[in-house]
């Protein structure tokens, strides 16, 4: 096999993915034990480092889990469908009670008040 083909890049992908789930856990490391042992003082520091290295992280866990030879983008395709047609019937419902809510509003504003004094203006 040449060396670039398909089982070459896949096992690149792999590896590089792998270092940078390294990298990811060493940012989150390094920041918590900056600021355990008062190093760095400035909590948006230390957040923002933990931030980068636990998005690293993330990103890499995805990488790894695309990375295999079968196809993954049918079955994202497929679940993605599902997903928007639930999202979509959840979104009706809540439209519709927003209506509903409005209804309600405009009918509550124009009643009158039982305890108010009927012989006043407004």
């Amino acid at each position: 096999m040449v060396c670039g083909g398909f089982t070459c890049s896949k096992n690149a992908l792999c590896s590089l993915n792998v270092v940078y789930m390294l990298v990811g856990l060493l940012l989150i490391g390094v920041a918590a034990w900056g600021k355990g042992y008062g190093l760095v003082s400035s909590i948006h520091i230390i957040g923002g480092v933990i931030a980068v290295g636990v998005f690293l992280l993330l990103i890499a866990i995805v990488g790894l889990i695309g990375a295999p030879c079968f196809p993954c983008g049918d079955m994202m395709l497929n679940h993605a469908t599902e997903a928007l047609k639930i999202l979509g019937g959840v979104g009706l419902f809540f439209s519709f009670t927003e209506i509903l809510g409005v209804w309600l509003a405009v009918r509550y504003r124009n009643q009158k008040d039982p305890r108010a004094n009927p012989s006043a203006f407004l």
